[in-house]
C-alpha cells in the first residue's frame, strides 16, 4: 500500500458511503427514503471515519485536497507531494461516486426530478447568494482544519508514562467534527468542505449516462472548490500565529 493508493481508496470509500447516504434518503423506492439531515450528516461523519482508518497508516488520511493544501501551508507536509495526493484524491472521490451511481441505478430510474439526481453527487446551496455560500464553506472547512491541526500531533499514555499514537481511535475525533460541522453549518451549501467530494463527482455526474439527468451546476461548482481551499489556508495562518 502506497500513499498514494490509500488516499485513492480511502476516498472512494468516503464517498461511497458519503454518496450512499444521499442516495438512500432522497432518491425514490429506497428503504431509507425521507431519513433527513440527521441521518445524512451521521452517514457522512461515519464515512470519513472508515476512510480515514482505512487510508491512516499510510498516508495520513487527508482524503480532502484542502487537508493537504493546509497541512502544507501549516509546514506539517512536504508542497513536493501536495499534486500526487490531489489527483489521488479526486481518482478517488470519482470513484467512489460512480460506484454509488451503479449500486443505486434502479433508484435513479425511479426518481423524475433531476436536480435530486444531481443532488447524490455534488452540493448546491438551499439560497443561492455566491458571497454567503463561500462564506459558509469557508467557515465549515477553517472549523475542520484548525481541528486536524491539533489532532496531528495527539497521542495518549499508554499507563507506563510511554506516549503511543492514538491509531485508529484518532480517526473518530476527526468524523465527530464532520458531523459537527455538517449539523451545524451543513444547511446553507449541504456543506462540501472538500473539493474532491464535489468536483470528482460532479464531472462524474455530467459524464455518465443518467437517465433524466439535469445540467451539473457548473456555475456554482468553483464555490465548494475555492472556499474549502481558502477556509484551509486561514486555519493553516492561525495555527501558526497561536503555535
Amino acid at each position: 500500500m502506497t500513499p498514494f493508493i490509500a488516499e485513492v481508496l480511502g476516498t472512494a470509500l468516503l464517498i461511497l458511503l458519503g454518496g450512499g447516504i444521499v442516495a438512500n434518503d432522497i432518491l425514490n423506492k429506497t428503504k431509507g427514503n425521507g431519513g433527513g439531515w440527521m441521518t445524512i450528516t451521521t452517514a457522512w461523519g461515519l464515512a470519513v471515519f472508515v476512510g480515514v482508518v482505512v487510508a491512516g497508516p499510510y498516508s495520513g488520511a487527508h482524503l480532502n485536497p484542502a487537508v493537504t493544501i493546509g497541512l502544507a501551508a501549516g509546514g506539517l507536509f512536504p508542497w513536493a507531494d501536495v499534486p500526487t495526493y490531489l489527483a489521488a484524491e479526486f481518482i478517488g472521490a470519482m470513484i467512489g461516486s460512480s460506484l454509488v451511481y451503479v449500486m443505486y441505478k434502479d433508484h435513479f430510474d425511479a426518481t423524475e426530478d433531476g436536480g435530486l439526481k444531481r443532488a447524490v453527487f455534488c452540493t448546491d446551496p438551499a439560497i443561492p447568494n455566491n458571497f454567503r455560500n463561500i462564506v459558509s464553506e469557508i467557515l465549515g472547512t477553517f472549523v475542520l482544519l484548525i481541528c486536524v491541526f491539533y489532532f496531528s500531533d495527539a497521542e495518549i499514555a499508554d499507563g507506563t508514562g510511554t506516549k503511543v499514537g492514538l491509531g485508529s481511535i484518532g480517526a473518530i475525533p476527526v468524523a465527530f467534527v464532520v458531523w459537527g460541522v455538517g449539523l451545524s453549518l451543513g444547511g446553507t451549501t449541504g456543506y462540501a468542505i472538500n473539493p474532491a467530494r464535489d468536483l470528482g463527482p460532479r464531472i462524474v455526474h455530467a459524464l455518465l449516462p443518467i437517465k433524466g439527468k439535469t445540467d451539473s451546476g457548473w456555475s456554482y461548482a468553483w464555490i465548494p472548490v475555492l472556499g474549502p481551499i481558502i477556509g484551509a489556508v486561514l486555519a493553516a495562518f492561525l495555527f501558526l500565529a497561536l503555535n
